[in-house]
């Protein structure tokens, strides 16, 4: 199953070490490394994203959906924030959304339209990892096998916490 990916992208350049110092300086420069840093991610994974921009924040002339090295760019409509647009992309993808976002209003929304919902500093982590080709799925019981069987109730999570574990381990 396909995931598309949908960012709040000022959450997180603001929530990373590297792209709020460039934040700070011009908020052009915090977009573009951050647009840069996912067609990276983009080339080592396949997954469809949309970044999510408030347009309080966007040039004048920028258009308010455009794609960039691959990326879907949209900036929410005046009058309008970014999470209002990450919430209804998310009640329409439901399932097949995975929301990257911070913001407890946006993953609570998000979660219980049945996205999957990741923190803007894991979702960090997890394109790190995939640039340096470190899957992040280490195995740590490889050549060990149980000499006894289980006995009781499984511990297995619920179906939907399952779900969001799938997609988010294929970041």
């Amino acid at each position: 199953m396909a995931v598309h990916i949908i960012i709040d992208g000022y959450n997180l350049i603001r929530q990373s070490s590297q792209w709020s110092m460039l934040d700070i300086q011009d908020l052009q420069h915090g977009r573009e490394a951050l647009l840069s840093a996912l067609a990276e991610y983009k080339k080592k994974k396949a997954h469809r994203i949309t970044v999510v921009f408030d347009a309080a924040d966007a040039p004048g002339f920028m258009e308010r959906n455009e794609k960039q090295k691959g990326i879907s760019v949209k900036y929410s409509p005046a009058g309008e924030s970014a999470d209002a647009v990450i919430k209804q992309m998310a009640a329409q993808l439901g399932e097949k959304a995975l929301v990257v976002s911070s913001d407890r209003d946006v993953a609570d929304y998000a979660a219980g339209r049945g996205a999957a919902v990741i923190g803007s500093p894991e979702f960090e982590m997890k394109m790190a990892m995939a640039a340096y080709g470190d899957s992040g799925n280490e195995d740590d019981s490889a050549g060990w096998s149980p000499t006894t069987k289980k006995k009781g109730p499984g511990r297995r999570l619920p179906k939907r916490m399952r779900r969001n574990r799938s997609k988010i381990s294929k970041l």
